[in-house]
């Protein structure tokens, strides 16, 4: 009656998403960004060390930062820990008593926690919609497109989609940034949104298409300013006390936010990886790798 352990499987890459019906532009002066679910409690059901999820919290994580500077509203649901019979009625009979039975793992997970100034929406059915202020906080922000990410796919996504859809509320799915039971229904839920209901895009197309309206902009991961004042936030350091000498896992980096980073330079087409930044984890290392990195995407004509 309850979640089943999840299995891993191969996010999908773009190659294989299905052809959208419609050719909606995306247009982050219209858009926020929906994370859905992603409770310690529910991303708990797949392996610790699942690649799949790794996948998913590196998409994710590059979409809020990609949303944040772009000035594109973050939103989250998230069930409360306690829920009574009435509230959750239905849910009951279907999945047991959920996070009443595991209120230490209601917290969205640490690499996506919700910031200053992130809306989080409480989470009463499948349609973020349902018993929730979305529909009220999307029209008050003047956004009539919604990027939706997170778990589980052919469930809560799926369902706020189609919800969005009905509501006039252009729903754009991030096929590599949600995760679902399985593969077979991961992509089910894209084949449905891409023919019925919205469009499928992925994390690159969704950041790249930005990108290319404003060419002569460089993205502040790639820049040296950029990058300082993005780990100093990272690690809860003022700029000026920042020492980019100083050895970054001792500041309190991890590992997820060096992955988080690594993915966001390769969205710009510049690769970095784990050994090389771990070899000397210091700024001014890292700021002479990316340098490099970037002449070489310029001699190549890609950046």
């Amino acid at each position: 009656m309850t979640i089943p352990a999840l299995p891993t499987y191969t996010m999908p890459a773009v190659e294989a998403f299905p052809t959208n019906k419609v050719s909606w532009t995306f247009e982050p002066a219209k858009a926020a960004f929906l994370i859905h679910d992603m409770q310690t409690y529910f991303v708990s059901f797949y392996e610790r060390d699942s690649a799949l999820m790794q996948t998913l919290l590196d998409n994710l994580v590059a979409l809020k930062h990609f949303c944040k500077s772009h000035g594109i509203p973050v939103i989250y649901t998230a069930q409360p820990k306690e829920q009574n019979l009435a509230d959750r009625a239905l849910l009951n009979d279907m999945w047991g008593p959920g996070l009443n039975k595991s209120p230490e793992l209601q917290q969205v997970v640490e690499a996506l926690a919700p910031e200053e100034g992130d809306i989080v929406l409480d989470k009463w059915r499948y349609s973020a919609f349902q018993r929730s202020p979305l529909e009220h906080t999307l029209n008050e922000l003047g956004r009539d497109q919604l990027l939706i990410g997170g778990i589980y796919g052919h469930i809560g996504c799926l369902m706020t989609a189609v919800d969005a859809f009905m509501r006039d509320i252009k729903p754009f799915m991030i096929g590599d940034a949600i995760a679902d039971f399985s593969l077979e229904e991961h992509q089910m839920t894209l084949k449905y949104v891409a023919g019925r209901a919205g469009m499928v895009m992925s994390t690159a197309s969704v950041i790249g298409q930005v990108a290319k309206a404003e060419p002569h902009a460089l993205p502040d991961v790639l820049t040296h300013d950029g990058l300082l004042a993005r780990i100093a936030k990272l690690v809860d350091e003022e700029e000026d006390a920042f020492d980019p000498d100083e050895n970054l896992i001792d500041y309190g980096l991890d590992s997820v936010q060096i992955m988080a980073l690594i993915t966001e330079w390769r969205k710009h087409g510049v690769e970095i990886n784990f050994v090389q930044l771990a070899e000397t984890p210091t700024f001014n290392h890292w700021w002479m790798l990316l340098e490099q990195a970037r002449n070489q995407v310029n001699m190549e004509g890609q950046v």
